[in-house]
């Protein structure tokens, strides 16, 4: 059964044991040989294919052409693959997590995991891809090391919150695929520990890069974490060590970046044995938004056939969401951040607005990852004037529902409150979005498979979409060799259509 690990800060004096600390209990999780279930392996099938469908869609955006440059300058044998490029390429697997992780994050569109903490644990796959592609694993030694990193990430996300500090969610994703590759590797705990110290040690930012005017850089602290977790490893391996206690240390992360040092976790992971399940919990998304804004798409969506006039500013006085703690004060008008309401913000900034998205999926009746993002979209004056009529509020039970460990009630959705121009009013509400495991329509293999080929269509050859889809849903079966060319490789010219900028790996005459 689950074990249940009581989590503190203990002074230096005490030398607690590592058989004691929290990163050794992650290590054991992830050296544990137990195998995955058939329910858990179809789940990694299905995101493997949501990773590579988001990646495919962002290959030429700026952050993912300068991550894709970086990695192949940093050419390897055997090395990995590469989103986009051809199969015969292959980079440092460190690099390739590298960009991999940038393609498959940029636009916002994979999956997710709400609960103390946010994170989106999809960005495990990427370096531990990188690792077995390198290392010349099987498939079924890669669905092993996944799900230990998606066990990981979200048990420290129930726990422990990061955001509460300003810390941002990648803290938790460090450890998760050094935990991973672990697994993937068939390190022993001993060396897994001192990985996972060393990828925490030096993945603990701050949530600047989520806050204000959005940076490309919000992309890139995903796949940071992952290229950080497959250096650590690799130190690791060689009989490196890590500071320690890493979480529970006076100095540690809890003392001076978390609760501080009277602060308690309770941190239940699975016990010896027991099969890594936590990626059942998690949940994709159908819009290329943050998760919190994916049942007030479908709200909005809902509304607009219900309710064409509302797409006329004219006719609204003003809409009010009402919504948890969480939505409302990260990206909502409870940020204070005037950017979510300026129409010439970034498109990091305006996927992280919900009053945005709201308006435009409101008037649309629809959300598209690109053109709902569009400079022209943004400024057209009748989205401007209704977008300043939106506003969010924290409501007390919606906050609650956000955080209930219980299935059936959690929920990222909000009650929206339209007061109109004539003095009626329309009230609304939706708990999870359609595509969540209890929503009106939720994702199955169909889904995922549609989405790839939605998302690949012009941007990939259709032999290449069926090559692909082959491997993956034959994933657990693969052998080193076919695993090795699970990538997809861009159609002739799509990559060329933007230019790489040089940088400083392309210095010194090359």
């Amino acid at each position: 059964m689950p074990t249940t690990h009581t989590v503190r800060v203990h002074p230096s004096a005490d030398d607690l044991p590592r058989e004691d600390q929290l990163a050794w209990k992650l290590a054991e999780l992830a050296a544990d040989p137990v195998d995955v279930t058939a329910e858990v392996t179809d789940m990694v099938i299905n995101r493997v294919i949501d990773n590579a469908s988001v990646a495919v869609a962002s290959l030429t955006r700026a952050p993912v052409v300068a991550a894709r440059g970086q990695a192949l300058a940093h050419p390897y044998v055997p090395g990995a693959t590469v989103f986009g490029a051809p199969l015969t390429t292959r980079t440092s697997p460190e690099w390739a997590a590298w960009a991999n992780g940038v393609a498959v994050r940029e636009l916002d569109f994979h999956d997710t995991f709400l609960a103390a903490e946010y994170s989106h644990p999809g960005d495990n796959i990427p370096p531990v891809l990188a690792v077995a592609q390198h290392a010349g694993t099987s498939g079924h030694d890669f669905v092993r090391g996944v799900a230990t990193g998606y066990e990981i990430q979200v048990d420290l996300a129930r726990t422990i919150s990061l955001h509460a500090h300003k810390i941002d969610h990648v803290a938790h994703l460090g450890p998760s695929a050094a935990a991973g590759i672990g697994t993937l590797l068939g390190l022993p705990a001993p060396v897994i520990f001192q990985a996972i110290g060393q990828a925490l040690h030096t993945t603990t930012a701050t949530r600047q890069s989520r806050k204000g005017r959005i940076s490309t850089w919000k992309a890139y602290a995903p796949a940071f974490a992952g290229k950080i977790a497959v250096e650590a490893v690799d130190r690791a391996m060689r009989g490196q060590t890590s500071p320690e206690p890493i979480y529970e240390g006076e100095d540690g992360v809890i003392a001076w970046l978390l609760d501080g040092p009277d602060a308690s976790y309770e941190v239940t992971l699975p016990g010896a044995g027991e099969p890594k399940t936590a990626i059942l919990d998690t949940f994709t998304k159908e819009h290329s938004a943050e998760y919190q804004a994916q049942a007030l798409i479908d709200l909005a969506r809902a509304l607009h056939a219900e309710h064409p006039f509302l797409a006329d500013p004219a006719n609204v006085a003003r809409i009010v969401i009402h919504t948890s703690h969480h939505t409302h004060y990260v990206i909502g008008s409870g940020a204070n951040d005037p950017q979510k309401y300026d129409p010439n913000a970034s498109r990091e900034t305006l996927d992280h607005s919900v009053p945005y998205i709201f308006t435009v999926a409101l008037q649309d009746g629809g959300w598209h990852h690109v053109a709902s993002y569009a400079p022209e979209r943004a400024a057209r004056p009748d989205t401007v004037e209704l977008w300043q009529k939106v506003t969010t509020a924290e409501d007390a039970e919606w906050t609650r529902r956000y955080h209930s460990t219980d299935p059936a009630e959690k929920a990222f959705g909000a009650r929206v409150e339209i007061e109109l121009a004539d003095g009626g009013r329309i009230v609304k509400e939706l708990a999870v979005a359609d595509a969540h495991p209890l929503g009106a329509r939720p994702f199955a293999r169909k889904d995922y498979v549609r989405k790839f080929r939605t998302l690949a269509d012009g941007l990939v050859e259709p032999e290449e979409v069926e090559r692909f889809l082959d491997l993956a849903q034959r994933l657990p079966d693969l052998a080193a060799g076919e695993l090795r060319e699970l990538t997809v490789v861009a159609a002739p010219g799509v990559l060329e259509t933007v230019p790489s900028p040089r940088g400083l790996f392309e210095l010194g005459g090359n």
